[in-house]
């Protein structure tokens, strides 16, 4: 699944500061309200419970944060890049300034998955962190994400 289809560029954002897990989760959900309609205090309420379920920090500064919401009809993303990392209970321990959280409808089962592993397979790459991580700009961060895709369906 290319990430140009699941996120817009105005669900990309820069942040200077997050104060805490919990905060940066509410900032994605807004971030996802404005950019999609999605209710904020849902989806807030679907990202903390699947965290409940185990912390989707996987490493190297990554989070994949998802959830599944009742009233979307596909899969869409948020990132955010954070310029001071978060603690977010990453299976390496290390905090996390690299999010794109995902958010599908109840019934996506097979496209959910699909998107999950596209964004974790961009994510694993460290010459696409280390690019991302020198840029601050959201339109630079959207063509680093979507760029590579892009060539490849051309």
């Amino acid at each position: 699944m290319e990430l140009f289809k699941l996120v817009k560029p105005e669900a990309v954002r820069f942040v200077a500061a997050a104060s805490s897990k919990k905060w940066l989760l509410h900032t994605v959900a807004e971030i996802g309200h404005t950019a999609y309609g999605i209710d904020h205090n849902r989806a807030v309420e679907a990202l903390l419970e699947r965290e409940n379920l185990g912390p989707t920090g996987v490493g190297n500064g990554v989070a994949l944060p998802h959830a599944r919401l009742p009233d979307l009809d596909h899969v869409c993303g948020v990132f955010v890049q954070l310029e001071k990392p978060v603690e977010f209970a990453a299976v390496d321990h290390l905090p996390v300034d690299i999010i794109f959280a995902l958010f599908a409808p109840e019934n996506a089962g097979v496209e959910h998955l699909k998107a999950l592993a596209s964004v974790s397979r961009l994510l694993r790459n460290a010459d696409i962190c280390a690019k991302l991580r020198a840029n601050h700009d959201p339109a630079t961060l959207y063509t680093i994400l979507t760029a590579d895709q892009r060539t490849q369906a051309a």
